[in-house]
């Protein structure tokens, strides 16, 4: 089969390329596709993918968003004109939900970001079936108008993390702790106040802080910041403690045995709690309490590989997947 996937952000690239890998294996042609976007192109080029790239990340207004996501989809339908993909593939890709519906290309989605309302309402009701972590509660999928879905035992970022060896090395002074900036320029995210950077501050008091930011690199006054891009799940790895608001990175994080403490900004983020309920070490605390927490947990390293081999990787769960629509479309 021709398979599309396209990645939107760092994370898409990783969920990606790990998709990717395992559909080559097994004989199918894949088609990656991704955005400019601060983490997308240099994390592909880490990875050794090149994918194509369609469109840019312009978060600077609703109307930059509209336009340039109506763009996408423009360059998407001229790039399938006359060769459309048998399948498309995406973890919450407007463009890609539009184009494949509008195609009638069948569409299966992974799901974590149950929070996401817009994007949730523009993708949920065009894909076929929805790939989703036992975590979240199918109700809380099937309200954004899910058609069927599928539930694993596991979280999204177990497809890259189960056999993850860094790919970057760093020289930061420990104890250090990794800090991520506030996602303030996404859609879910408006009104939210972007206060990691003051509580990295207050953290530099206990150890060395990299603070990584999402767009603008400049140097803060007792921080580390990065002049470059840099693996962050390598970083992570080494760390002794990780605080954010409770993304990728925070998962990425436990599921390695480095704790992670998350400041509690958005709803209720059903993933980070579950990991907390299998032993992985995340914490999701009030922004009052971040700096208690990283006292108690700093340096304090979990063996967490006996915990990540009772996942289910997602990628076993879509092949799985891919394997039936096949066999459906045979029939």
């Amino acid at each position: 089969m021709k398979i599309w996937y396209d990645a939107c952000t760092g994370k898409h690239i990783r969920y990606g390329v790990a998709i990717a890998k395992r559909l080559r294996k097994l004989g199918h042609d894949v088609i990656l596709t991704t955005r400019k976007h601060p983490d997308t192109l240099p994390l592909a080029s880490l990875l050794n993918e090149k994918p194509i790239v369609v469109g840019k990340y312009a978060p600077a207004s609703k109307l930059t968003r509209l336009r340039e996501s109506a763009r996408r989809q423009l360059l998407f339908c001229k790039m399938f004109k006359d060769n459309p993909p048998d399948l498309a593939l995406m973890h919450v890709s407007i463009e890609c939900a539009r184009v494949a519906f509008g195609l009638g290309i069948p569409l299966i989605a992974t799901f974590d970001t149950s929070h996401a309302e817009a994007q949730c309402r523009l993708t949920v009701p065009l894909t076929d079936v929805i790939i989703v972590s036992k975590a979240i509660p199918p109700q809380i999928v099937y309200r954004y108008g899910a058609k069927k879905l599928v539930q694993f035992e596991g979280v999204d970022e177990v497809a890259w993390i189960k056999d993850f060896k860094p790919k970057m090395r760093f020289d930061f002074e420990k104890p250090f702790i990794v800090v991520r900036e506030t996602e303030v320029k996404a859609a879910y995210a408006e009104g939210v106040s972007n206060i990691t950077e003051k509580i990295a501050k207050k953290l530099s008091s206990l150890a060395n802080v990299v603070f990584l930011p999402r767009y603008k690199r400049k140097p803060r006054r007792g921080l580390i910041v990065p002049k470059t891009f840099i693996d962050s799940a390598s970083l992570v790895a080494e760390a002794d403690l990780v605080v954010s608001v409770g993304g990728t990175l925070s998962r990425e994080a436990a599921l390695m045995g480095t704790p992670s403490i998350i400041i509690q900004l958005f709803g209720k983020q059903y993933v980070n709690k579950y990991l907390a309920e299998k032993g992985f070490p995340i914490f999701s605390v009030s922004p009052s309490a971040a700096t208690d927490y990283a006292k108690k947990y700093l340096g304090k390293k979990w063996d967490t590989k006996p915990l990540l081999e009772k996942l289910e990787n997602p990628v076993d769960v879509i092949e799985r997947v891919i394997k039936e629509e096949i066999n459906e479309s045979k029939n």
